[in-house]
């Protein structure tokens, strides 16, 4: 239990009750490029004194730090302006994700344009080099027209064009970190692009100074390596984009102004302008722009992008409203309750940020490896050159230096720092498109080892209030008169029973008559005059005790007790006229939903409150496995543990007060999100909707972004572990294979757009 409430405080939500004297800050970083730059932040930041923990994300490109109350943000922004990174304190999340938003598109702009620059730099320096080479023809076409030495003068002076132009980047991040002994991979593209460079400078300026036969230029590879890395970087960052739709969706469900009501008058206002109690007029088609509750009017309101719930939910005064759903066909007159980052909207906005920028466990064996990557490779890069050098044919200068390069440029760790992050903005985002907000990011991926889903009955598996359920009549009576009857009397009762029953008579708009006379029969049930008619309603004693036998509606009432259901009878005038049943029915999707989880290979398991009767009965109902009954509210944590001992992990699905602790102590605990705001606190997961069939879209969505997070690893690790080799030259002295730097560039960029590629495919998730 303590591991799983230090989680939840580091990621910023303490445990209610918990003792905290520390926040969580939040800082957007600029300039990071790859997991080595990830872990350079982290280091940065977690050097400051009284920082207790940092967590960096690459594709946020966020930082949370846990820092003690009242700390100067100050500081932190100026550890990462040393460690060579822009930072700066997220205030306000909203104004920060757009400003966050406008520095991306400035990025994308610059980079296209750097790169079409590259391009057209570049490609003059690859045909002449290249197609000499490839071409004899057109090498004697050169050497006859303007000469092999002004070729390479040509070539000196587009490369140099591409390094100081579009190149600079690299080296105005790389050599920096370099020389902090902290390299990342603007520094591998540094080294490669310049040792390619300086080499083919001292072959054209000054021969004499290289061995006889080492003669050659590698300008092409330098320029051709900038043009490469830009595109990858261009083509990163364009999918990166498409990462963060889900907020971007849901900020655009954001009004921009509102119709408001002060005095008499009524006036368009920004939306920043409103105020909590302000009346909000709302027209037919028109988005809500607060949270808040109808005073007038009625109309069927769209929640869907809310709730996930496709059928509009009808409004009438006294109803709450949410930001962003859309009104329908009525007009409605709102006062606002819930305004600005108070709104349900802005907060699942804050959620799903939240989420996206966690970091799972799986990314802490990630983060070790890649803390020593780009050194390693360095060394790699300084071996190969030597053993080349040494071992190498001639000339043993030029393909020490051509592998060298390849080794740089080819393991570029870009691809395994975005590995994780973006599966889990996109999955996250996904989920929340579909209702489901992961309020914790880990639970994306504890969520996939659950084993066990203990689910609470009222509110969870039931609709959580009691209605009618069964009305049962006797020959000679008419239903609707005899429930305009029983409702009648039971007006007059504040009993949840009678309310149920007056309000099934309501809903099929029977008309009430006047009751002439009450009277309670304490443990029997209540005797009523309405409109002349004597009318008794209780148990099978109270009919006894007035020579009625309840033998007539005996199968009936077997078959009520063998579904948990205590019976009412009614008698009206002195003849048994009907058996009544008052239930908390079951949800319309509740058995779909324990299917798919049994579909899911998952134990589905009912805490309840009831008596084993009425639990058992629902449980066989619903084909559930087991059933823990009579269980006392605070004794509910302890069911969890009992089942985390026996079976292993468990979720646990609850709405109410009294399931806060067993969410808490869960390995994963899920909040129906029709329940309390202390329930939903204490849930890893929230489902915005009463639905419960998104448990098992949850674990869905978790096993997917998972299985999705290994593949996006694997292809990673393995691209490396594989092509590091053979860049090297491992593969020359068996069948003469070696790499070109220009092809290790191409295949550096392609495995990262391929991470975001993959990581992309989540948006088209449908359990």
């Amino acid at each position: 239990m303590s591991a799983n409430m230090n989680s939840r405080a580091i990621a910023g939500h303490p445990v209610p009750g918990a003792q905290d004297d520390s926040s969580l800050m939040e800082l957007s970083v600029a300039g990071m490029s790859c997991a080595s730059c990830v872990r350079h932040v982290e280091k940065a930041l977690a050097a400051v004194p009284g920082v207790q923990a940092a967590s960096v994300n690459l594709a946020t490109e966020r930082a949370q730090v846990r820092v003690p109350l009242g700390m100067d943000g100050a500081l932190l922004t100026q550890a990462l302006e040393h460690a060579g990174y822009e930072g700066q304190i997220v205030r306000n999340p909203q104004q920060s994700s757009a400003t966050q938003g406008e520095r991306r598109q400035q990025e994308r702009t610059s980079l296209k344009r750097d790169l079409l620059l590259a391009v057209i730099l570049a490609l003059p320096v690859f045909i002449l080099e290249m197609g000499a080479h490839v071409f004899p023809a057109f090498h004697q076409f050169i050497a006859q027209t303007i000469g092999t030495q002004s070729s390479w003068y040509i070539q000196f002076i587009l490369t140099s064009a591409v390094l100081a132009g579009p190149g600079r980047r690299f080296f105005v991040k790389g050599m920096p970190a370099l020389l902090r002994l902290a390299p990342d991979m603007n520094s591998l593209v540094a080294v490669g692009t310049s040792a390619a460079y300086l080499y083919s400078v001292v072959a054209t300026f000054v021969p004499a100074w290289l061995p006889e036969g080492t003669v050659n230029v590698y300008f092409e590879a330098a320029a051709v390596i900038v043009a490469l890395v830009l595109l990858g970087r261009y083509l990163e960052a364009r999918a990166k984009g498409n990462t963060s739709e889900a907020i971007r969706r849901l900020a655009g469900l954001r009004a921009k102004t509102a119709r408001v009501r002060r005095g008499d008058s009524i006036s368009e206002i920004p939306i920043e302008h409103v105020i909590v109690g302000d009346v909000i007029e709302l027209r037919p088609g028109e988005r809500i722009p607060v949270d808040g509750q109808v005073t007038a009017g009625s109309s069927f309101v769209d929640e869907s992008m809310i709730s996930g719930e496709p059928m509009p939910v009808e409004k009438m005064p006294g109803a709450s409203v949410v930001a962003g759903t859309v009104n329908q066909n009525g007009a409605l007159s709102l006062r606002a309750t819930g305004v600005g980052a108070d709104t349900v909207l802005s907060q699942i906005i804050r959620m799903v940020e939240q989420a996206q920028g966690a970091k799972l466990p799986i990314q802490a064996v990630v983060d070790r490896i890649t803390m020593w990557f780009v050194p390693a490779v360095l060394s790699v890069a300084l071996i190969t050159f030597v053993i080349w050098l040494m071992f190498g044919p001639q000339p043993a200068l030029g393909f020490a230096l051509v592998n060298a390069v390849a080794v740089l440029i080819i393991a570029c760790p870009c691809a395994m720092g975005l590995a994780t992050p973006t599966s889990i903005m996109v999955g996250t985002g996904r989920a929340a498109q579909l209702g489901i907000l992961f309020r914790q990011g880990q639970a994306l991926q504890t969520l996939m080892d659950v084993r066990v889903v203990a689910v609470d009955k009222t509110g969870t598996l039931t609709r959580g209030y009691p209605e009618l359920s069964d009305l049962t009549l006797a020959e000679g009576f008419e239903r609707n008169e005899v429930l305009a009857l029983v409702a009648a009397a039971e007006s007059r009762s504040e009993h949840p029973i009678a309310r149920a029953i007056v309000a099934a008579a309501e809903k099929q708009e029977l008309l009430l008559a006047p009751v002439e006379k009450f009277e309670s029969l304490t443990g029997l049930g209540l005797r009523a005059q309405v409109a002349a008619r004597q009318i008794l309603i209780g148990s099978d004693r109270l009919m006894q005790q007035h020579n009625l036998d309840p033998a007539a509606f005996a199968s009936v009432a077997d078959k009520l007790a063998d579904e948990g259901k205590t019976p009412l009878y009614v008698a009206i005038d002195g003849r048994l006229a009907a058996i009544v049943t008052v239930a908390d029915s079951l949800r319309d999707t509740t058995g779909q939903a324990i299917a798919a989880l049994h579909k899911q290979g998952l134990k589905v398991v009912m805490v309840s409150g009831d008596n084993k009767r009425t639990a058992q009965a629902i449980a066989r109902q619903l084909n559930i496995d087991d059933v823990v009954a009579q269980v006392m509210p605070d004794a509910k944590a302890n069911t969890v543990r009992r089942l985390q001992k026996t079976h292993g992990p468990v979720a646990f699905v609850g709405d109410g007060i009294n399931d806060a602790p067993a969410l808490a102590v869960a390995d994963v605990g899920i909040a129906i999100g029709s329940g309390t705001d202390i329930a939903m606190e204490s849930a890893d997961v929230v489902l915005m909707s009463g639905d419960l069939t998104h448990v098992s879209q949850a674990i869905a969505m978790s096993r997917a972004t998972m299985r999705n997070i290994r593949q996006n690893l694997f292809w990673a690790f393995a691209y490396n572990a594989a092509l590091i080799p053979v860049a090297a030259g491992v593969l020359y002295p068996y069948n003469g294979v070696l790499m070109s730097p220009i092809f290790a560039a191409g295949a550096m960029a392609l495995s990262s757009v391929f991470v975001v590629t993959n990581a992309l495919r989540l948006r088209r998730f449908a359990a």
